[in-house]
């Protein structure tokens, strides 16, 4: 009984999909920018076979419409059937066997080890798992459309029914997934966010310093600043320990943060900011930055810390929270909430600044990463300030829209790779990486420096939606230090797999993909800074020093 049923199940099979969805298959299984587990990796390529199969379904559809002669029927396309199958397997098997070597290809030049030996077979049963989901799921929209196309039947001609049923099932799937699943999903996921927001982290206690965001002399309540806000006051390094590595005197950084409760409105959250960097003196300082956190309204240690060293604590940096959702979530449910609050605090901060006599003010830099680097991008024209511009930005991960981004990317010099491209004569935009190549221009420094911290791995900064059909110019060679000689494009499957990516971007060791290391900072700030008193070895020193706080 089993193998008849197994029979009728292939023999229900389209033999076009098998063969198209099987190469899908395979080129999943080849390497992109990041690693990826057995068990993501077998929903990836379950998923990649079932848009394969399914492309290959509707062309045997469009064959059968223009009544071209068929093959797959009677006993000769049973049998036919039954060889693609058994074929198809095969090919996958091959594939699967080399599928860890593709892998290990990625994670050898991360530093990770290899892949265990029982890879193949956990992809497979996944793959096959998930793509048997995504069958069952086409044929009952098969079956709806098949249902309403009976029912228009009635009172319309046989084509025209069968448009109807499609478009009726498309709207009610549409409808299921948008106004049901998808909202289902997202006030989960909010609600699940804001608590985690909430949480309050018993070895993070109130500040006793008055100069600190959140204490008792503070305009903000310590509760008021979101988990995010509390961790970045908190991890900030001390004048004591900054006075202890470069052995001179140090001031206490400020770090002046708004958190989404502290005020019900962007505008009152960016003035009670403006308010408390007065409070604390934050124009007094030898440096200002104006930083836009990621979604969650992270700030990353690995990028304050390595400035404030730098800078021998001489430095006050402001940020408002946008948002307590991931970068991915924020931007999809809230897309200009973040631009709007990182205009309005840059500017808020800049009309004060342009007013202070220009021999005793601070520097004045952005700073973002990731989301907050694209949002940190959105805030500023370079039109409104170019009479009296701010001293530069760095911007780590920028996100593949982020505009100054794409354009020196798309505009850069001839020769030069994607993954780390030269902008005309480097006076005003450079990018660097784990090569640290800001200081290789043609021309020096002009008055306002933009750097991009950027890794050739970084599936957030080089994803493409036209991957679907073109190949993204950072494959060409020289391709990147941690990007593996095995990656090829595929059309439509490596898009599938940059999707992937971007959500695993994260998940890579520190200095790769979208996990920036504090040594690449160090020359980055150096690059937009320009520190005094750091000789080289000092300033290998002070890498080794924040490496080992970062992993501590």
């Amino acid at each position: 009984m089993l193998r008849k049923a197994a029979g009728r199940f292939v023999h229900s099979l389209c033999g076009t999909g098998l063969w198209l969805g099987t190469l899908f298959f395979a080129g999943s299984l080849t390497p992109s920018l990041v690693p990826r587990d057995a068990l993501l990796q077998g929903v990836l390529s379950g998923l990649v076979f079932s848009v394969g199969y399914g492309l290959g379904a509707l062309l045997r559809a469009l064959w059968r419409f223009l009544q071209l002669p068929n093959f797959d029927e009677g006993r000769r396309g049973r049998w036919l059937k039954g060889a693609a199958a058994a074929t198809c397997i095969g090919i996958a098997a091959l594939f699967l066997w080399q599928a860890s070597e593709w892998q290990n290809s990625v994670r050898l030049p991360m530093g990770l080890d290899p892949v265990e030996s029982a890879r193949p077979a956990l992809v497979g049963v996944v793959a096959v798992m998930v793509a048997l989901a995504c069958l069952g799921l086409a044929r009952l929209f098969r079956a709806v459309a098949r249902l309403a196309a009976n029912v228009v039947d009635n009172i319309a001609p046989r084509r025209l029914s069968v448009l109807a049923g499609l478009v009726i099932a498309a709207l009610l799937f549409w409808g299921l997934a948008s106004g049901v699943v998808l909202e289902a999903g997202i006030r989960a996921l909010d609600s699940s966010y804001a608590s985690l927001d909430d949480l309050v982290d018993d070895e993070l206690e109130l500040p006793s310093d008055p100069m600190k965001a959140g204490a008792t002399a503070s305009l903000l309540r310590w509760d008021d600043l979101g988990r995010m806000g509390r961790r970045a006051v908190a991890a900030g390094p001390t004048a004591a320990e900054i006075a202890g590595f470069t052995g001179g005197p140090a001031l206490e950084p400020l770090r002046v943060y708004v958190g989404l409760n502290s005020a019900p409105s962007i505008e009152e959250r960016v003035e009670l900011a403006f308010q408390e960097m007065l409070r604390v003196g934050a124009f007094e300082r030898a440096v200002l930055v104006v930083t836009t956190p990621t979604g969650t309204g992270w700030l990353d240690p690995a990028s304050q810390m390595p400035l404030e060293y730098l800078h021998r604590g001489d430095v006050a940096t402001v940020a408002v929270q946008y948002s307590y959702l991931a970068s991915w979530l924020a931007l999809m449910v809230e897309p200009t909430y973040g631009a709007d609050t990182s205009e309005l605090l840059f500017h808020r901060v800049y009309d004060h600044w342009h007013t202070l006599p220009k021999e005793t003010r601070p520097r004045l830099y952005l700073h973002g990463l990731s989301l907050g680097a694209l949002n940190s991008d959105l805030s500023v024209d370079l039109f409104d300030v170019i009479g009296d511009p701010f001293q530069g930005a760095l911007w780590s991960g920028p996100p593949f829209p982020s505009r100054t981004w794409q354009k020196a990317t798309t505009e850069r010099q001839p020769g030069t790779p994607a993954w780390l491209p030269r902008f005309r004569d480097g006076s005003v935009i450079r990018f660097t990486g784990t090569e640290g190549a800001a200081e290789d221009a043609a021309a020096p420094w002009g008055p306002l420096r933009i750097v991009f911290l950027q890794y050739a791995s970084d599936p957030i900064t080089f994803f493409e939606s036209g991957s679907a059909w073109r190949a993204p110019d950072w494959l060409a060679t020289p391709r990147g230090p941690d990007v593996s000689s095995e990656l090829r494009w595929y059309p439509i499957i490596t898009f599938f797999q940059l999707g992937l990516d971007m959500a695993l971007a994260t998940t890579t060791p520190m200095g790769h993909g979208h996990v920036y290391a504090p040594e690449h900072y160090v020359d980055a700030w150096i690059a937009v800074t320009e520190p005094t008193d750091w000789p080289a070895d000092r300033i290998e020193a002070l890498k080794r020093h924040l490496a080992a706080l970062v992993e501590a």
